[in-house]
């Protein structure tokens, strides 16, 4: 048996026979399926599916069944992809002042919690201003940005993210919009954390003004990022309720709380193939 599980992630107009085709070629090309989750969509008419599979003693070979996908994807139209999975994902992580979700994230990955190869770290600030972690020999790159030099700074995060081969882009608070061209180029795999307020309570203080409108509920939002500001398919929310109690400062340290981990559990079903494009909105099938 092959040590790593394979991850066959797609979707595709629903028709019948998908589930039958899939499995009759994992089975005839020698594979033993360990888990599988699907979802037919009645409103698109789209029908979405994650394998996991392990290929067996005379299996045949990743590229072989590489190809049969390929084969069965021309027929069906699907959308797939096919990895082992042990093969990590390659991540960038942009950040400004607030490191509470960078810390969080390096955090789990040295523990091995998110299987993944940080490429580096990139900051509009100085590498002092976000001292509050070892990041050890990780590439850290300091661009800072103004209004007149925003291009040739995402430029610049660009040749990053091709140079380093990421596979994915994580804004881990990091304070600056993308602009349109920069997050077409990294259309399904740039994610951005924020708090849940919007559209209510825009700019600075977003939990103070939560607070002066004595909002019961606070939560946050993680999604990809697209053209349309903080408007592109969520990923992960997460909710905690809050009391008249509450001051300011117990709103930010709870939001820095639900940031953290609504943002890990977004970046984790990224890196594990569970999440599939639904035209505005993502399909998730978490674990």
């Amino acid at each position: 048996m092959s040590n790593s599980p394979m991850i066959l992630a797609l979707s595709c107009p629903d028709r019948p026979g998908i589930v039958a085709a899939v499995s009759t070629l994992l089975a005839e090309a020698g594979c033993n399926i360990r888990d599988a989750q699907q979802f037919d969509d009645l409103e698109t008419g789209r029908f979405f599916m994650r394998v996991v599979f392990d290929r067996l003693e005379g299996a045949r070979s990743a590229a072989e069944i590489r190809s049969l996908v390929d084969d069965l994807a021309t027929h069906f139209k699907m959308t797939v992809s096919l990895r082992d999975a042990a093969a990590r994902k390659r991540v960038l992580l942009l950040v400004s002042k607030f490191d509470h979700c960078l810390v969080d994230l390096i955090y789990r990955w040295r523990i091995g919690e998110l299987p993944m190869e940080i490429v580096g770290i990139v900051s509009n600030h100085e590498r002092a201003a976000i001292a509050s972690i070892d990041i050890g020999d990780l590439p850290f790159h300091h661009l800072p940005v103004t209004r007149q030099t925003k291009m040739e700074q995402e430029a610049e995060v660009w040749r990053i993210v091709q140079e380093s081969k990421t596979d994915l882009v994580v804004l881990a608070r990091y304070m600056q919009v993308l602009s349109d061209g920069l997050s077409a180029k990294l259309a399904g795999r740039c994610i951005n954390i924020h708090h849940s307020f919007l559209p209510g309570f825009k700019g600075a203080k977003p939990y103070h003004q939560a607070h002066e409108r004595g909002v019961k509920l606070i939560g946050a939002t993680a999604h990809y990022v697209t053209p349309d500001l903080d408007e592109g398919p969520i990923i992960e929310q997460d909710v905690e309720r809050i009391s008249h109690r509450d001051t300011p400062d117990d709103l930010v340290r709870k939001g820095r709380d639900i940031e953290r981990r609504v943002l890990a559990r977004a970046v984790r079903y990224h890196l594990e193939d569970r999440v599939l494009l639904n035209g505005k909105k993502a399909v998730v099938f978490t674990d």
